[in-house]
């Protein structure tokens, strides 16, 4: 077994719990347009599929044109409230910690654009040192795509079976695998009640962000999918 000895991850509902933020901009789109909210229950599944995914659920059925008119408004409203209340979720902070005393390369490989990556992570005062950020446009593919996880191999000066990637999203362990990484479904995320994760054919599913840890010792126990 190839020894892992670099955490990439995806960013919404993997590293960074944005949900709050962008259900409180659909709702408030959705107040503009005389709708009443959607519950946050609701909302949270949704969020890692991005602004199309929040759009259908908010807006299911409007013209291509009406949807493009919203898209716009969302993504302003969203921009304003960026980092307003966003937070690592409950553990990476030791995560981080162990990957940079050990001398482990990390990245996020992200399908959100990087106007948006970029401001969010500084503001969270995320500044990665012997790592990568992969935004949704830094090349000409995105998740499921695997071109965004080999450039970041890449950035990271890793191969593709050294790098282990964290994702909540079918998209994300679709992509790890098809670039030959060995991939991990964050059972933390914003995973829905239709979402079958067994299905993924991930290496591993793990239910809170300090599971990681094990993944990149080769003598520790992991806990992999059934």
């Amino acid at each position: 077994m190839t020894r892992l000895t670099a955490l990439l991850l995806d960013l919404d509902g993997t590293l960074l719990d944005t949900a709050p933020e962008m259900a409180a901009a659909l709702n408030i789109l959705r107040d503009e347009e005389h709708l009443a909210p959607l519950p946050f229950h609701l909302i949270r599944p949704t969020v890692s599929h991005g602004s199309t995914g929040m759009l259908n659920l908010g807006f299911g059925g409007v013209t291509a044109m009406e949807f493009e008119r919203l898209r716009v408004r969302f993504l302003d409203i969203y921009r304003a409230k960026l980092g307003s209340n966003t937070r690592l979720f409950d553990g990476f902070d030791a995560v981080l910690e162990h990957v940079s005393q050990n001398g482990l390369a990390w990245g996020v490989v992200t399908n959100k654009p990087g106007w948006l990556t970029d401001p969010l992570l500084q503001m969270m005062h995320i500044t990665p040192t012997n790592a990568c950020i992969v935004s949704g446009d830094t090349v000409g593919e995105r998740k499921p795509h695997p071109l965004p996880l080999l450039h970041a191999a890449g950035l990271i000066s890793r191969e593709p079976a050294q790098c282990l990637y964290v994702g909540d999203a079918e998209r994300d362990i679709t992509a790890g695998r098809a670039a030959g990484m060995t991939t991990v479904v964050a059972g933390w995320g914003y995973l829905g009640s239709t979402d079958d994760p067994a299905s993924w054919r991930a290496d591993g599913l793990v239910a809170e962000p300090i599971g990681l840890v094990p993944w990149l010792h080769p003598n520790q126990p992991r806990v992999a999918t059934s």
